[in-house]
């Protein structure tokens, strides 16, 4: 599991190959990968928007960003928690996911970004 701690907000993530949803035969991967974010700092707080880096070693680098998280925009507040489940497909069974929230405190509306850890995804076979 991968954790990252930017302004008292932690977010941890572990990535799982999903064998059931993959094909290697035609290129396609995919991972599965369950994040929880915690505030704990003393105020507030709301996730806003991602910003995903993807990096597949059979193509390109490429850019997801989009408002809140699997259709949400979560507040939490001091001690709270919110975790979410997602996939990624990559071309390859090598790849690597990173990126950023922007959130914001509810109590004056000043927005800050929060790392998201660097994770890899990597097809267990082409582990060993």
């Amino acid at each position: 599991m991968a954790t990252q701690v930017t302004h008292d907000i932690r977010v941890s993530v572990k990535a799982t190959y999903s064998e059931e949803q993959s094909d290697p035969k035609v290129g396609r991967f995919l991972f599965s990968y369950r994040i929880r974010i915690e505030n704990r700092s003393g105020r507030t707080v709301q996730l806003l928007r991602r910003h995903w880096h993807i990096v597949d070693s059979l193509s390109g680098p490429r850019e997801v960003k989009g408002p809140g998280v699997v259709g949400e925009t979560p507040v939490l507040t001091p001690g709270e928690q919110f975790t979410y489940s997602s996939f990624c497909d990559l071309r390859s069974g090598f790849g690597r996911m990173s990126g950023t929230y922007r959130m914001r405190h509810t109590d004056d509306d000043s927005a800050f970004d929060v790392a998201i850890p660097s994770f890899d995804l990597v097809y267990p076979i082409a582990g060993n």
